[in-house]
């Protein structure tokens, strides 16, 4: 049986998103009724401009990493009793327009993750992607894909549906911009269904960085295989810990 949409909630990790969070809450408001934002220990005006919304809040006394994010988001969104959650950025690379293709994939009930991918499709009104992300992106997916057994063709884009009672199953622990190495990881050890669906490829910015010395492509290349690495040879213990209390697992 499909969920109803009521037991959807749309998420939004955000961190000094002064320039993009009114417009991103008001386009969100037209397709999503639950809101909830994730603001990292912002240090502009983001917590200010959020208070004039009627979303739920959840505010990192300090920035403590996307990973982070994502992870109080699974939790609160399982924790809540929905169904579903749908993630999106804040930087206007994601289109709120999009969210019903989601919803209509979310209701087919055939995935557990279904996943937005900028190069499933090449579309007319698609940006260039910078070319040292495009070429991470491209070594990354293809090194996940032969390591997992996946046919993923985006294995970093944000703008993806969760289903809630399939993350359970994940003990996901990394804060940073690693962490969907393993997410992947642990969702293929679990079996986890996997969909993609097209999403256009938005670049508005491209001065944005990444921090913590990550805007140099090959240090990013080794975190992301460091944590694949990691992450599927701690995947096993999944098994150990899938019928533990969290208390006792964790």
């Amino acid at each position: 049986m499909s969920p109803d949409r009521s037991h959807i909630l749309l998420a939004i990790p955000v961190y000094n998103e002064v320039k993009s969070i009114e417009r991103v809450l008001r386009d969100v408001g037209i397709f999503a009724r639950d809101v909830l934002v994730i603001d990292d220990g912002s240090a502009d005006a983001t917590p200010q401009l959020l208070a004039k919304h009627r979303v739920e809040v959840i505010r990192h006394a300090e920035n403590r990493g996307y990973g982070r994010s994502m992870q109080d988001i699974l939790r609160w969104a399982d924790f809540d009793g929905y169904e579903w959650v749908i993630t999106m950025d804040c930087d206007e690379q994601h289109e709120p327009a999009e969210i019903p293709s989601f919803v209509r994939a979310i209701e087919r009930n055939d995935a557990d993750i279904i996943s937005g991918s900028r190069y499933m499709i090449e579309r007319i009104d698609d940006d260039d992607a910078p070319e040292d992300r495009f070429r991470v992106n491209r070594i990354i997916t293809d090194e996940v894909n032969a390591a997992l057994r996946f046919e993923l063709t985006d294995a970093f884009c944000g703008f993806k549906a969760y289903r809630t009672s399939a993350m359970r199953k994940l003990r996901l622990s990394v804060d940073g911009y690693d962490f969907p190495m393993q997410f992947w990881a642990q969702a293929a050890f679990m079996n986890l269904r996997v969909r993609e669906i097209p999403v256009r490829r938005i670049y508005k910015d491209m001065r944005r960085t990444f921090g913590n010395g990550l805007d140099d492509p090959e240090t990013r290349l080794r975190l992301y295989r460091n944590t694949l690495r990691t992450a599927m040879a701690e995947a096993p213990k999944l098994l150990q810990t899938d019928s533990m209390p969290d208390s006792i697992a964790e």
